[in-house]
């Protein structure tokens, strides 16, 4: 049970540190209509402004390639220790999103306007 005191006394002091070393160092008048984006060009909207939603559809999609690449990788790795079973529960999980994304483009989802 000591133990346990001892670390969470030790995480709360580093919790308190990494706050307190934050106020110190942070900026803290007019940050976001101050500072320069974009390669030092004036802004030209709020850089808290909303996206239009017809990005939303755009970033779903790249997210469901991007988690199919964080599955590929790995199989990739053992698909030669593994053997045929491997390359056939690829070929399924790539048949599941190709037809979901056939599914999105047939309601519309990947229409820009």
């Amino acid at each position: 049970m000591g133990a346990v005191a001892v670390l969470l006394a030790l995480s709360l002091l580093g919790v308190a540190t990494l706050h307190g070393l934050h106020r110190i160092v942070a900026p803290h008048e007019g940050v976001l209509t101050v500072l320069p984006f974009q390669s030092g060009w004036p802004p030209h909207q709020h850089a808290l402004s909303r996206y239009h939603v017809r990005w939303y559809p755009a970033t779903l999609l790249f997210l469901a390639f991007d988690v199919e690449m964080l599955f590929m990788y790995p199989w990739a790795v053992v698909v030669a220790e593994v053997g045929v079973t491997a390359v056939v529960e690829m070929f399924l999980f790539l048949g599941a999103l190709f037809v979901a994304v056939v599914w999105a483009w047939r309601e519309g989802a990947l229409r820009w306007v």
